[in-house]
């Protein structure tokens, strides 16, 4: 179960939002919520109605790509010790092998641009690459997701790699952080929840928000909202099972 220090009020949750649009939306939904700061980034605390309990949860934004990933979560587990680390945000999907609006759990992250030439350049993607433990989740999810591995690197999909990723990896969408989270989270021995929805998707020829920031917006803001009305729910998944 679930378990909130009482005696120092310690959430036992937190979620972490990546990007700096994704934190932006989150912070237009809770406008009354003054953040702290922090040395990787803002957060505050928000009391969330657990059915018949509230559970305060901290929402932190954790920063872009992997180097902030990494850093903010070791920085919330180092200072939270949380039962339950969470990553909600956006990521890019393959057009016609997904569809926009579908929320991903994340079951595998992979870092593909890491490019080893001196030995074996599979081995060197095969040590980041992990596995999420979901076996406490069960297989009845509180709301609609696909379950799936997520590719992650420092830049947005490239047109020419998405064939590569996809035969390769069984890729169907991409990020910047998830891969850097897991792997952070698995070394802690820190349970570990991702859910990506998919903003924008990648073509053939090029991304639809490439050049069209107001389209990823829009889409950023969609998939948000969707993830924060779906979080109580899958705390209370969480506090059944861990």
């Amino acid at each position: 179960m679930l378990e909130k220090d009482t005696a120092s009020a310690r959430p036992s949750i937190v979620a972490i939002i990546s990007a700096n649009t994704e934190w932006k939306v989150i912070r237009s939904f809770y406008p009354d919520h003054e953040p702290q700061t922090s040395p990787l980034g803002e957060w505050f605390v928000v009391d969330l109605a657990i059915g018949e309990r509230e559970e305060p949860v901290i929402y932190f934004h954790g920063g872009w790509g992997k180097i902030a990933a990494a850093a903010s979560a070791q920085y919330v587990i180092d200072r939270w010790s949380p039962a339950l680390l969470i990553n909600l945000g956006t990521c890019g999907g393959f057009a016609g092998q997904i569809e926009k609006g579908t929320i991903i759990l994340v079951e595998r992250t992979l870092v593909y641009d890491i490019i080893e030439q001196m030995s074996d350049g599979e081995a060197a993607i095969a040590h980041y690459a992990t596995d999420i433990d979901l076996t406490w989740l069960g297989e009845s999810y509180p709301h609609a997701v696909h379950r799936a591995l997520l590719v992650s690197a420092d830049r947005d999909l490239v047109v020419a790699e998405i064939a590569h990723l996809q035969s390769r990896y069984s890729a169907v969408a991409g990020d910047w952080e998830s891969g850097a989270i897991a792997w952070v989270a698995a070394r802690n021995q820190t349970h570990c929840l991702i859910l990506r929805g998919v903003s924008d998707l990648v073509g053939s020829e090029q991304g639809e928000a490439y050049g069209n920031y107001d389209l990823f917006v829009a889409g950023t803001t969609i998939v948000m909202r969707r993830l924060v009305d779906a979080l109580p729910e899958w705390i209370m998944l969480a506090s059944q099972a861990i």
